[in-house]
């Protein structure tokens, strides 16, 4: 849900007007205190923590262990109906151009042998936040900016908050059951794992919520995990809240997927193998409008390499956003084509696109699809 930012920035105001020095990307070697908006710190030599107030301009101040944080100072309050008012968090990999020292991600999902992660969290009464894992991936290698995917493991929830959009299902993972959201929050697509109680200390295999993630269709093996992070979304209050400790791993040694070639590929002869498809189309309401994810899945016997899907978006929808696919609308007539990461299509293999819109009037779903001119069944 949180849309984080990034400042350079040196020090921090405290109400009162004095300066608190803080470390941006610097090292806590005692003890130390963080007001700045984005500041942030490295412990030891290895994870950052930073603060990151994004979502109130009331102060948020954070005391950094040589193991963890505390939020000392949380004077922000949001409606629980909108965003949090921060997300102050430990990470490893790289956000927004900050990476952790030494750290090998962005690593893409096919060569992730295991990721791991243990957590310790204090929890306080009387505030309104939830205790979150964010798991961020994107189809580029990137370490700047909004990843397309954000994977959320909600360990707490106190207050009347809930996860962005709409429940999908469960799942069990890591020995545990899990209720699972799914949305978008205009800037990236959410996948939230809640948890039915709180959870104040845990071991996580973070690949088995990335599988599960991919097995929904909203990734591939082709993408790229970017970073881990641990924190809380505070609303209300929060003072007291801590992540006592927290380490994490990511190693290599899976089975790496061949990269996309680098030529862009000739324009004729037309994109080969339409064969035999099914289209899974699956919509979730966002606001005034709603979000669809498009999963294409090869049931010919001959490999689809380039595709085309073309189809008729009911009266009312515009399509406004898109990833992983070069999506184009005319009047109702959507025409959606494949980019470089996911044009090859094996028999019984899938690809998947997805895009928001804004919606006049009661929503529905398209009801005929083809694939390369073959009419695809709906499944």
């Amino acid at each position: 849900m949180r849309r984080p930012l990034r400042a350079i920035l040196a020090i921090g105001l405290l109400a009162a007007g004095s300066i608190v020095a803080v470390a941006l990307g610097g090292t806590a070697s005692a003890d130390t205190q963080i007001c700045e908006q984005y500041g942030s710190t490295v412990i030891q030599s290895r994870y950052v923590v930073q603060n990151n107030r994004w979502g109130t301009s009331a102060q948020q101040c954070i005391n950094v262990t040589s193991t963890g944080f505390e939020i000392t100072t949380q004077n922000g309050s949001n409606p629980t109906n909108g965003a949090p008012t921060a997300y102050p968090s430990i990470f490893l990999g790289c956000h927004y151009t900050n990476c952790s020292p030494g750290t090998n991600l962005p690593i893409q999902v096919s060569q992730i042998s295991s990721a791991t992660s243990s957590i310790n969290y204090r929890y306080v009464s009387g505030a309104v936040y939830n205790a979150s894992y964010d798991i961020w991936l994107d189809p580029s290698p990137r370490r700047d900016g909004v990843n397309q995917m954000e994977i959320m493991i909600w360990l707490n929830r106190q207050g009347p908050i809930q996860p962005i959009g709409s429940v999908v299902g469960t799942a069990t993972i890591d020995g545990r059951s899990w209720e699972v959201w799914r949305g978008s929050n205009g800037s990236n697509n959410v996948i939230s794992y809640l948890a039915p109680s709180a959870i104040s200390s845990a071991n996580l295999n973070l690949l088995a919520f990335i599988n599960d993630t991919r097995n929904r269709g909203a990734i591939t093996n082709s993408w790229y995990l970017t970073s881990i992070q641990a924190g809380f979304e505070p609303w209300q209050g929060g003072a007291g809240l801590a992540v006592t400790s927290f380490s994490a791993a990511v190693n290599g040694g899976g089975n790496p997927t061949t990269p996309p070639p680098t030529t862009t590929p000739p324009t004729t002869p037309p994109p080969s193998g339409g064969g035999t498809c099914a289209v899974k189309y699956t919509a979730n309401s966002w606001n005034n409008g709603f979000t669809a994810d498009v999963q294409i899945t090869n049931t010919g016997s001959s490999t689809v390499n380039g595709w085309t899907l073309a189809y008729s978006l009911p009266s009312g929808q515009q399509v406004t956003n898109t990833w992983n696919a070069t999506v184009t609308q005319s009047g109702s007539s959507v025409t959606a084509r494949n980019v470089s990461h996911n044009g090859t299509i094996a028999p019984g293999g899938t690809a998947s696109f997805g895009y928001q819109g804004t919606l006049s009037g009661a929503y529905s779903s398209p009801t005929s699809f083809t694939l390369n001119g073959t009419t695809c069944t709906r499944s």
